[in-house]
């Protein structure tokens, strides 16, 4: 992990990799956890069987439980110390270049794209998350989010 101590001192380092998470293996058990949250049962993500048979041979993370991991992922790449509390404000661009196959294991690498001061305190970030995959040249999501941070 990558410690800042403070936020404003971001503001120097767009165009530049604010860190990288730890490796996470992505099993069965959260898959079928995601479907249920979600409903989404779709037979290429919660039948082992079926999709053993299907064009992955495996079954595959949902693209948005690879999405709904960039959080976590962003917290065990880089930590801001003055910051109290951070809101996500949104999305600008999100891809999902190769699937995710159960027990793939992946990790983040953030990037700083945009550094904005916020009048009422704080700065928002665009940061391109991408999610790679072990073993892979083609990542399995990278995404653009963008969130608020206030100290």
């Amino acid at each position: 992990m990558t410690r800042y101590p403070r936020l404003a001192d971001l503001s120097a380092l767009v165009g530049q990799t604010l860190g990288t998470s730890d490796w996470l293996k992505v099993d069965q058990p959260r898959i079928d956890q995601f479907a249920q949250a979600t409903g989404d049962h779709q037979w290429i993500h919660v039948d082992p069987q079926r999709a053993a048979e299907g064009p992955f041979g495996a079954t595959v993370a949902h693209g948005f439980l690879t999405l709904s991991l960039v959080p976590l992922l962003s917290d065990q790449a880089f930590a801001i110390d003055d910051v109290r509390m951070g809101l996500n404000y949104g999305l600008n661009r999100v891809r999902f270049p190769a699937p995710l196959r159960v027990n793939g294991r992946i990790r983040g690498v953030f990037v700083l794209r945009e550094f904005e001061p916020l009048a009422d305190g704080g700065a928002q970030l665009v940061v391109e998350a991408t999610v790679e995959l072990e073993g892979s040249t083609k990542p399995v999501c990278v995404a653009e989010s963008v969130t608020r941070r206030y100290i």
